[in-house]
C-alpha cells in the first residue's frame, strides 16, 4: 500500500434544498481498501457517484486527480477507459440477455464482424470459475435470484481490468458463503495492487476486509481511522454523532406464557416451482410479550413461511390459531382482520408505494376506518398518523414529505406505522433491520423492545446472528423445510443455531 492513486478535493454536492456533499476530501491509496460508511443519508453513494461519472464534472464543485493528473469526468464511459468500475447496491443488469452477455456488455468479442458467442461463453464461464460462481453462462439473468445477479454484475466490473472497483452495499443481497467469497476476491484483487471502495452497513465486513476506514456524516467527513486505530465504539460514535452505552436494549423482564398463535404442520409451495415445497411440515406457538426467532440458512424457506403466515403466499396445508380460535387466512386483508401485521424484507417493493407521502403511505392499512360516505377524513387520518409520526421518531419535516425522499430507516418505520396502526397482536419481522444504517437499527431495536413490553407478539427473521441473539427470547431453526430444533435464550449461540440450520 504506497502513494495516493486517487485523490478527491473539496467535493461539494448540492440538490434543490438540499447540501449532499459540504467540501469533501478523501484519498485512495494504491493496492487498499477503504471503507466508507456513516448512517443513511451521510452522503457516501452521492460522493462515488461523483467518482464514477453519474454526476459528471459540472454537476459539483471541487478536484479529482488519479495518479497526480485531473480528471474531467463526463460520464460513467470516461471513468471505465479511467479504470473506475462500480458496482451498486441495486441490480444494474440487463434480465433479458444471457449471463455472458451481461458480463461482456459493450464489449462482446467479434469475429469477421458478427458476434463470436463461443468465445464470449468461454470467457464468461472463465470468469465464473474464477469468482466461484456456479452457473452456466448461458443462463438468462431473469432466473437467477437477486445474489446470483448480483455476483454477475462484480464478474462484469473484474472483465474490464479496473484499477479501482467501487462497492456499494455489495453483501445486502448476498448469503454467507457467497458473502465470504466476495471477500476473498477482494482480498485476491488487492494483492494484485487494484484499490477498492466499500461500502457497507455491516461493521462486521468493514473491520475484517479494510485497510483505513472513512467516517462520514450529515454530508462531510468526520474522520479516518487506520487499521491499528479501528474501535467499533469510536466507529459508531463518530457515525451517529453521540456517545452509545450499548447496541442492543436489555430484553429480559417481560411476561411469555400467554399463547397468541400456533401454526400447525405449514406446508408451503417453492415460489418458483409448482412441484416443490420449500416448507413441508412446519409448527411452532408464539406467546404474548415474546420476540421468537425464526432462524435457518438463506433459503430455507423463512420469509416463505411467514408470507404465508400472513396470506401473501398461499400455504398448501397446514392450520393457524389465534387466541385458540383456528383462522382460515385466505389473503392479506383477512390476515390484518384477525390482528397479523407484516414487515416486509423488501420495503421498496412491497412495503411503501413511493409516489405516496408518508401520511398516505400509514393509512394504506386503515382506508375503511378513515372513510366516510367514500371521502377520507383527512383530520381523522392526520391524528392517526401523527401518533406514530412522533412516537416512532420519525425524521422528516413533516408527515406529508415524501417517503422516497427519507433515509431507508425512516422508510422503514413508516412501514411499521403501517402495521401498528391496525392494532394487531402478532407482528411479523421479515430482516427488520436489512439496509438500514447503525444508528437507525438501535431505534428499531428500541422500538421491537417496548413493542414487546406491551404485550405485542413478534416473530422475528434475520441473517444477522448477534441481533437476532440478542433481540430473541426463543429460537425456531428451520431446515430442509422442517423444524429442526428449538432453543431458549440462555441455550442458544450462533455455533448451536448453524449447526442446526444446516441439518447436523
Amino acid at each position: 500500500m504506497g502513494e495516493n492513486l486517487i485523490e478527491m478535493k473539496g467535493i461539494t454536492k448540492t440538490f434543490p434544498g438540499v447540501v449532499a456533499l459540504n467540501d469533501i476530501s478523501l484519498e485512495l491509496k494504491k493496492g487498499e481498501i477503504l471503507s466508507l460508511v456513516g448512517e443513511n443519508g451521510a452522503g457516501k453513494s452521492t460522493l462515488m457517484k461523483v467518482l464514477s461519472g453519474d454526476y459528471p464534472w459540472g454537476m459539483y464543485s471541487g478536484q479529482i486527480f488519479m495518479d497526480g493528473s485531473p480528471l474531467h469526468i463526463s460520464g460513467p464511459s470516461y471513468t471505465e477507459k479511467a479504470g473506475i468500475a462500480m458496482i451498486y447496491q441495486q441490480v444494474h443488469a440487463e434480465l433479458d440477455l444471457s449471463v455472458a452477455e451481461n458480463i461482456y456488455l459493450g464489449r462482446l468479442p467479434r469475429k469477421m464482424g458478427f458476434i463470436d458467442w463461443k468465445k464470449t461463453n468461454n470467457l464468461a464461464a472463465k470468469v465464473l470459475k474464477e469468482l466461484k460462481v456456479d452457473l452456466s453462462p448461458e443462463d438468462n439473468m431473469r432466473n437467477l435470484n437477486t445474489s446470483i445477479q448480483q455476483l454477475v454484475c462484480i464478474a462484469r466490473a473484474l472483465v474490464r481490468n479496473p484499477k479501482v472497483l467501487i462497492l456499494d452495499e455489495p453483501t445486502s443481497a448476498l448469503t454467507e458463503s457467497e458473502t465470504r467469497n466476495l471477500l476473498d476476491i477482494l482480498r485476491d484483487l488487492r494483492s494484485k495492487g487494484i484499490s477498492c471502495i466499500y461500502i457497507s452497513h455491516k461493521l462486521n465486513e468493514v473491520f475484517e476486509i479494510s485497510d483505513r476506514i472513512s467516517v462520514m456524516r450529515d454530508a462531510r467527513h468526520v474522520r479516518t481511522y487506520k487499521r491499528e486505530e479501528f474501535d467499533t465504539k469510536k466507529v459508531v460514535e463518530d457515525m451517529i454523532g453521540h456517545r452509545i452505552d450499548t447496541m442492543y436494549p436489555s430484553m429480559d423482564g417481560r411476561e411469555t406464557s400467554h399463547e397468541v398463535m400456533r401454526v400447525e404442520h405449514f406446508q408451503v409451495r417453492h415460489p418458483n416451482s409448482s412441484i416443490k415445497n420449500i416448507i413441508e411440515d412446519v409448527s411452532f406457538t408464539l406467546y404474548r410479550g415474546e420476540v421468537l426467532g425464526l432462524s435457518g440458512l438463506v433459503g430455507s424457506g423463512r420469509s416463505e413461511l411467514l408470507r404465508a403466515v400472513f396470506g401473501a403466499l398461499p400455504k398448501r396445508n397446514g392450520k393457524l390459531f389465534i387466541e385458540n380460535k383456528e383462522c382460515h387466512i385466505s389473503d392479506t386483508r383477512s390476515a390484518i382482520r384477525n390482528g397479523i401485521g407484516f414487515l416486509t424484507e423488501d420495503r421498496k417493493k412491497d412495503g411503501f408505494v413511493g409516489t405516496m407521502n408518508i401520511q398516505e403511505n400509514m393509512t394504506l392499512s386503515i382506508l375503511k376506518k378513515i372513510t366516510t360516505a367514500s371521502f377520507i377524513d383527512t383530520r381523522l387520518e392526520e391524528e392517526k398518523v401523527r401518533q406514530y409520526f412522533d412516537s416512532l421518531k420519525i425524521k422528516a419535516p413533516s408527515q406529508k414529505t415524501q417517503i422516497i425522499n427519507l433515509s431507508g430507516g425512516n422508510q422503514q418505520k413508516v412501514v411499521l406505522a403501517k402495521s401498528l396502526l391496525t392494532e394487531m397482536k402478532v407482528l411479523l419481522l421479515d430482516e427488520p433491520t436489512v439496509g438500514i444504517d447503525i444508528g437507525a437499527k438501535t431505534e428499531i431495536y428500541k422500538i421491537i423492545k417496548e413493542l414487546a413490553e406491551a404485550g405485542l407478539a413478534i416473530v422475528m427473521v434475520s441473517s444477522e446472528y448477534p441481533e437476532l441473539l440478542a433481540m430473541c427470547d426463543r429460537f425456531v431453526v428451520i431446515a430442509n423445510g422442517r423444524v429442526a430444533g428449538e432453543l431458549k435464550k440462555n441455550e442458544a449461540d450462533e455455533e448451536k443455531i448453524i449447526r442446526m440450520a444446516s441439518g447436523l
